[in-house]
């Protein structure tokens, strides 16, 4: 499906057109227009590949999605929602909704306690066309409900106030249009070794080329629904890598680790004589099965059988091992007769590559035998729908290529054993697969928190939670004997939905391991020892016994807290426990994400080392859509994501919040008024004694939103302890005198500067990361100023490589107000 039909709202009495395209070979001519599941007359409605339905009535609302087919199959399209509002209703409801931000804390908390104050939000939802708009299916960017007025408030804090810009009113404008990508690294599943300059291909086109570390960024086309990529090495020492991306539809980047598997060496066959080659006898197992070539079975491409010598490769990916999960090709998906993509369970995947031996040119073949052991398949059922299948590169689905059916059969002098055996011709460089469809199908709820905290409204979107689904051994689910599938998806304003295969007789018959990542960050997932806390996991008991939660680090706490394991218990609709979340039937898919925030869902976490961030102008920087446009944003540019820090050494007995003070500089619209404050603690440095180090983000100088003047911001850093300034690094120094004007820096407990404009690096102990997407221009801001170097990353921190200022900070007498604690209570005086 090339072209899906999008979202609509109109106003009763209006026109509308819901338009789809799908390609193939022989090309799909057939359409079929369905609204809620149920198929319309076409004598009704005359519709071919675009459906236009007049005079709209309120029952028209619902989903519509299309059908196309031909001789070789069908396939559907996502679902669009029409919303049909009333004469006069709104789609865009002037009173902004309700959002809260964290107020820093030397602000008083509210009569109930809090420090959140409501700035409001807009939500990003479409607005109804007016009826002069074009209906047909060409790319609208339409509009959207968005920012209309804001207001300046200002909070009392600490002796001072506080600015801050609420919303006012909501409108109707153009939709933002932010850019959606994928970026991430490709490597060697065994080594870690990038994959250099390999290709990269969007279905059959090449959109490019990975970089020397093996780093890739791909721009999501508009419309696309499902982002299958291409890895191709051109040095063929890797299988291609097929990948269904995970991306985020509400703009910005996400961050993916693409594994490519190293094709096995090839052995030397006799093309005149018959050869077997075995499919997964790695680590002392029995094989999985066996591939048969008959003599002969090999054919030049002119259809000319070659009986020299024959350089065979085929690796074999072994879902026995669970290392192997992160290296498989595509999602396990197909199409099934109805044109549902569904999913397989895989038992091995495997990719031949043959060769004459002298000239190396590529060899296909005649039908060959795929035998697989019968004893290899714990689940009984699974024995009769097993089949033979084959990897579509450009779709990312597989297609069936045959049966496999029962025949008996030895191995020499081993024992009797029952195999599988199936037909197949390789006649292109494909991957090839033994699956069983598997309609045992549930879906897992799982949100992602900025902290361990779980505040609602402090959900992480743009997470990428995978979940592996693994088929344990009978009475020890902590013990998985294989995977069967994996899936990604990216977690939205409401979390995220996870496909799983379950089972409403067992709940141990499936389980599923699950982990997170955000910007190749890992989140943590909730403990389960030495006490499972059910309000903290997410899940009431009894359901939470049932699904046996377990964090990886359960059993030994020197592992990673990054993951944890569940059985896939399908909930007993006649059981109240089980109707609320987590685990949803299938055919819950809508439930389980609209499910409110207080509905059972499993969660994971962001470990924040003391931070905080406050901007005058709110900003969500997991939704690029709640950007707006104000002299006083943090981040001017919604396509553009620019993130400087500044490095800190302090040299002291213990670890120190340092904070940023950002105002405008230079700027005549901004001067003088805060963008905002950033608070970060002081990391030790393991290696150095009593010495730590900061790496504070400051608001970068450059152009404000309208991009006609550059503002230097001026940028106080301050440490929130008893300390003095005793070094400036001479670099930063020079260069900020050579560039006036030049910030007062009369006080010893502080620095201040207008922020340089040009990217400086290490050398001056400036860090400024460009990218797409704020949080990863930050993490890799971050790496950088912790390793103090302007290429490299870490996690650990070396207080005195690559420092912009230092300051001794030692322990206040008792009594004795801070610098900083001055600035607080009387700022006029300090």
């Amino acid at each position: 499906m090339v072209l899906h039909p999008k979202a609509k709202v109109r106003v009763a009495g209006q026109e509308v057109t819901f338009c789809c395209k799908a390609s193939g070979t022989p090309v799909p001519k057939k359409y079929y227009w369905y609204h809620n599941g149920t198929l319309l007359e076409r004598r009704v409605h005359r519709y071919g590949s675009r459906l236009l339905l007049r005079g709209l009535l309120p029952e028209r609302a619902g989903t519509y999605h299309c059908k196309a087919s031909s001789e070789a199959g069908a396939i559907k399209s996502a679902p669009a929602q029409l919303t049909v509002l009333a004469q006069g209703q709104q789609s865009c409801e002037p009173e902004p909704e309700p959002s809260l931000v964290e107020l820093p804390s030397e602000c008083p908390q509210d009569a109930a306690g809090s420090r959140y104050y409501n700035v409001g939000r807009c939500p990003p939802t479409p607005c109804a066309g007016s009826p002069a708009e074009p209906s047909g299916c060409g790319a609208d960017t339409g509009h959207c409900c968005g920012v209309r007025r804001m207001e300046m408030r200002e909070v009392p804090c600490a002796g001072s106030l506080l600015p801050i810009k609420v919303v006012a009113e909501c409108g109707c404008g153009p939709c933002t249009q932010p850019r959606v990508l994928v970026q991430g690294r490709v490597t060697a599943a065994d080594t870690g070794e990038p994959l250099r300059f390999g290709q990269i291909f969007l279905g059959g086109r090449k959109v490019g080329f990975t970089g020397y570390k093996g780093s890739f960024t791909i721009e999501v086309p508009p419309d696309t629904q499902r982002l299958v990529a291409r890895f191709v090495d051109r040095q063929q020492r890797f299988v291609d890598a097929v990948k269904v991306l995970p991306f985020n539809r509400r703009g910005g980047a996400v961050y993916q680790e693409v594994k490519m598997l190293r094709k096995k060496e090839p052995v030397d066959l006799d093309g005149s004589r018959s050869n077997a080659i075995p499919l997964g006898e790695a680590s002392g197992r029995e094989p999985v099965g066996e591939l048969v070539l008959p003599a002969g079975a090999f054919l030049r491409p002119s259809g000319e059988v070659f009986r020299g010598t024959v350089k065979a490769s085929v690796t074999f990916l072994d879902p026995r091992d669970m290392a192997t999960a992160s290296a498989a090709s595509s999602d396990l998906s197909f199409a099934n007769a109805e044109g549902e993509i569904v999913p397989l369970r895989t038992y091995g995947m495997f990719a031949v590559d043959f060769r004459e031996g002298e000239s190396g040119a590529a060899l296909q073949t005649g039908p060959v035998e795929v035998r697989m052991d019968a004893g290899q398949v714990q689940m009984l059922e699974h024995l009769q729908k097993m089949k033979l299948w084959s990897l579509n590169p450009e779709t990312g689905l597989w297609e069936e290529e045959g049966d496999l059916h029962p025949a008996g059969g030895s191995r020499g002098k081993r024992e009797e054993r029952t195999f599988l055996v199936g037909n197949l011709e390789i006649r292109e460089r494909r991957l090839f697969n033994l699956d069983v469809p598997e309609d045992r199908r549930c879906f897992v709820k799982v949100r992602a928190y900025s902290n361990e905290k779980f505040n609602p409204y402090e959900q992480l979107e743009g997470v990428v939670i995978s979940l592996i689904n693994l088929e344990p051994q009978p009475g020890y689910p902590a013990n998985p004997r294989a995977w069967g599938r994996f899936d990604s998806v990216v977690t939205g304003p409401n979390g995220a939905c996870l496909p799983a295969f379950c089972d409403g007789q067992r709940p141990d018959t499936y389980s599923a391991y699950v982990t997170a990542t955000l910007g190749g960050e890992e989140l943590e997932a909730v403990a389960s020892s030495p006490k499972l806390n059910p309000n903290a996991v997410g899940v009431s008991q009894p359901y939470l016994g049932k699904l046996g939660y377990r964090r990886s680090d359960h059993d030994d706490p020197n592992l990673k807290k990054t993951a944890f394991q569940i059985n896939v218990a399908k909930p007993d609709p006649n059981n109240v426990d089980e109707t609320n979340g987590p685990i949803y039937p299938y055919r819950s898919l809508e439930e389980c994400e609209k499910a409110p925030v207080s509905a059972n869902h499993l969660r994971f976490y962001r470990v924040e080392v003391d931070k905080y961030e406050y901007n005058v102008v709110p900003f969500k920087e997991s939704d690029l859509t709640s950007w707006t446009g104000d002299y006083l944003s943090w981040w001017p540019n919604p396509q553009e994501f620019r993130a400087c820090f500044i490095k800190v050494q302090i040299e002291g007995p213990q670890e120190y919040m340092v904070r940023s003070r950002n105002v405008g500089g230079s700027h005549p619209r901004t001067q003088g008024q805060l963008y905002g404050l950033r608070d970060t603690r002081s990391v030790r440095d393991m290696l150095l004694e009593s010495t730590s180090g900061a790496c504070v983000e400051f608001k970068c100088s450059g152009m404000l939103f309208d991009q006609s003047l550059v503002d230097r911001t001026l940028v106080s850093i301050i440490p929130q302890g008893s300390c003095h300034r005793t070094a400036v690094n001479s670099l930063l120094r020079e260069y900020l005198s050579r560039h006036p004007p030049v910030a007062e820096n009369n006080h010893t407990a502080a620095f201040t500067m207008l922020a340089p404009v040009d990217p400086l690096g290490h050398n001056y102990g400036i860090y400024t990361v460009t990218d797409q997407n704020p949080r990863l221009a930050k993490e890799i801001a971050i790496g950088r100023c912790f390793d103090g170097t302007s290429d490299g990353f870490s996690r650990e921190m070396k207080a005195d490589a690559g420092t912009a200022v230092t300051f001794a900070c030692q322990e206040r007498p008792a009594g004795q107000e801070s610098f900083f604690q001055r600035l607080l209570t009387a700022p006029a005086e300090a």
